[in-house]
Parts: structure tokens; sequence; C-alpha cells
């Protein structure tokens, strides 16, 4: 063998050996970033496989409301009995779980998550086997105990977007894990003995751009929606006759705000519109090889403890979900008591949503349990 043939067998070998070395050292730090979170951790005990819930300190409020007997048989009998059991499982899709719960979080900041209230509370049940995707949508002004604070106000009560708001680092009052998205997992455990896995949280500007980026979003609105303000203190939504519209992110964000001319279950309707619509995007064969960059692009704007695995495992899961495995419910409209309360933070009296409890946690429990919501006559996108 020629001493150059032999020299350049030497290198090739050093360079091979070294680039294993790299591969060897560099594989599990690039395998843990793929898996880590990419914000705070929630620190919840991870559910049981019962999805047992965690008893409360109490079932009410702090202002109960009688609740007459027959209405809660007649509530009762609505729950939907326990599915038998199926003998066989079929195995995960896209490398998830069988079951993920994800706090998804529409956060009213501008632009950044130390301040706000959760002006959107959804929770998102992911099954990863059928596939199925079912979203409960929280009502924002139930009143509700909130864990863990420590404020000069003796708030220990609130309304549940409050306690998103409670446990931003800008107000001070939350020294616990996950900031204003772990607050906010805790007080639905503590009340309701939801126990979610992960959360996301978007402000408004980033939805804005997130629908910006995806070109903007197709719907149709069977209906006029006024979001024109009432008063002086009113901010202009707009106005949005029936028929046709491709909103841009301004108008998706304005029109899922829309709320004083109506309530917030209608408001709910609105913006499952525009979550309907964006899916339909973002599975579009225009869209869809897009999406890569862009969650790459708003990987710092999103606020969110899933790692970039289980994003790409929700990103893969997305074009297999049919309109009929795409599901929105909300607690019946029928278990809430429109009331007011005296919050000390405030300083005067403010709307509120009293409940039962108990019947809560039953419609929680079989959400969890995907007992409930029973299939819709319709679909629920479109």
């Amino acid at each position: 063998m020629k001493p150059n043939h032999k020299l350049a067998l030497i290198v090739s070998g050093v360079v091979l050996a070294a680039l294993a070395v790299t591969g060897v050292v560099l594989y599990p730090l690039a395998r843990q970033q793929w898996s880590a979170p990419l914000g705070p951790s929630l620190g919840l005990p991870t559910r049981t496989a019962t999805n047992a819930p965690v008893t409360p300190t109490s079932t009410k409020t702090s202002s109960p409301v009688e609740v007459d007997s027959s209405t809660e048989i007649e509530v009762s009998k609505k729950l939907p009995t326990a599915a038998p059991t199926a003998t066989k499982t079929p195995a995960p899709l896209c490398g998830g779980p069988p079951l993920m719960l994800i706090l998804a979080i529409g956060a009213d900041s501008g632009t950044d998550y130390n301040y706000g209230l959760a002006d959107v509370i959804r929770i998102v049940r992911v099954d990863f086997t059928i596939p199925k995707v079912t979203v409960l949508a929280m009502p924002r002004d139930l009143w509700v105990e909130i864990p863990d604070l420590e404020n000069p106000y003796g708030v220990d009560h609130g309304k549940l977007n409050q306690a998103y708001f409670y446990g931003n680092p800008g107000m001070g009052y939350y020294k616990g894990p996950g900031a204003g998205p772990g607050l906010l997992a805790r007080t639905l455990d503590k009340n309701f003995g939801l126990r979610v896995d992960h959360y996301g949280a978007v402000n408004m500007q980033t939805f804005v751009k997130i629908v910006d980026a995806v070109g903007g979003i197709d719907l149709y609105l069977p209906y006029d929606v006024d979001g024109r303000p009432i008063d002086e203190k009113t901010e202009d939504m707009g106005y949005f006759r029936a028929g046709e519209w491709h909103f841009n992110g301004d108008q998706a964000l304005r029109f899922s705000r829309i709320r004083k001319k109506y309530n917030d279950f209608t408001r709910m309707d609105h913006q499952n519109m525009v979550i309907c619509a964006l899916k339909e995007k973002i599975t579009s064969s225009e869209v869809l090889p897009k999406i890569p960059k862009i969650i790459a692009a708003f990987r710092d704007s999103v606020l969110t403890d899933l790692s970039l695995e289980q994003i790409s495992q929700l990103a893969c899961l997305a074009p297999r979900l049919t309109r009929e495995n795409l599901i929105f419910t909300s607690l019946p409209e029928e278990l809430l008591t429109p009331g007011r309360v005296f919050s000390p933070q405030q300083k005067g009296e403010t709307f509120v949503y009293h409940a039962d409890y108990a019947i809560i946690r039953q419609y929680i429990e079989q959400f969890v349990a995907g007992e409930w919501p029973t299939e819709p006559d319709e679909p629920s996108c479109p």
C-alpha cells in the first residue's frame, strides 16, 4: 500500500471515529432537547389510571346556591352511563400517549405573559387511539377557591380566569410552579378534580400573528354578529354580517372576543367557529407543509410545557381528525346561577357564576373518561 493511501485511510478512520464519538455525545443532548418542556412545568402529580379526582376542601362555592333536589335529579339524568370497556385498545397514533389532557388558555394580555386574565379557558382531551379531540369550554366567571396565594388582600377566592391572573409573575401572588397556567391548573384540580397533563397559553398579539401566518381563515356566519360599542367604555369589535368571510388575524381576534350584547356561551360558539376554521386552514394542502416552519417561528411566542416531540405528535394527529372526531362542548347552561359577590382585590361587587360543584365534577369525570359528551347529532365543525 502506498504511503499516501495509508495516510488517507488513517485520516478517514480518525474522522469516522471522531464523528462516532460526537454522535454518541450529541445524540442524547439532541434527544433531551427534543423531549424537554419548552416552558415551566405544572409540577402536578401524574394522573392515575382511573383518573381519580382529588377531593377539594369544599365542594361548593363560598356563597353556595341552594339547588332544588328535582333540578339535581333532572340534571343528573342527562349524564350518560359508563360505556362498556373495550376488550382491545388500538395502539396510539403518531407516537403519542393513549390520552393527553391540555389546558388551553387565551390570555387577554397584549405581548407577554407577565399579566392578564385568561380570556379563554378550554380543556382539550386528545385521544391518540381513535383518534379524537374533545374540547371543553370552562366558564371564566365561575366563582372558585384559588389555592396557594400569597397576597395582602387575603384573597382565596375569585373568578376562574383570575386564577391565571394571580399566578402571573407580574402579580407576585404565587410562588409555585407553572406561573399563571400552573395556578389555573391547580385551581381546576382543587375545585373540580380536573388534573391536566400540559398547558398552552397564547396572548392576543401572538394569536393575530398565527392567523396571519397561515394566510387568514375562511368561515361562514349563519347570522349577523354585532360587536359595536354599547357605551363609551366598550371597545369596538366590529360588525360582522351573515355570510362568507375571510378573516385576517385582527378580525379573528375581535370576532372571538365579542360578548357585550350576548353571553359567554354565545361567545364560546363564536370561538369554536374560529378554531374550526383555523384547524381547516392548518391541515390544508397549502399550509400543512409549512407547519414545521410556523412552529419554529412561534416557539418563543407561545407559553407551553409541551415538548417539541409532543407538539410534533399533535401536528401529526391533526390531519387525521375527521369532522365527527373534533367535538366542542361546554357545561350545561342550566348548571350555572348568575350572581354577584364582593371582591376584596377589586374593592367592589363583581359578576360571577355560582354552581353545584358536585354535579360539575360528575361531568368532568365523564369528560376525562371519554363518556361525555355523547356523539352530537351534527359535527361541531361545518
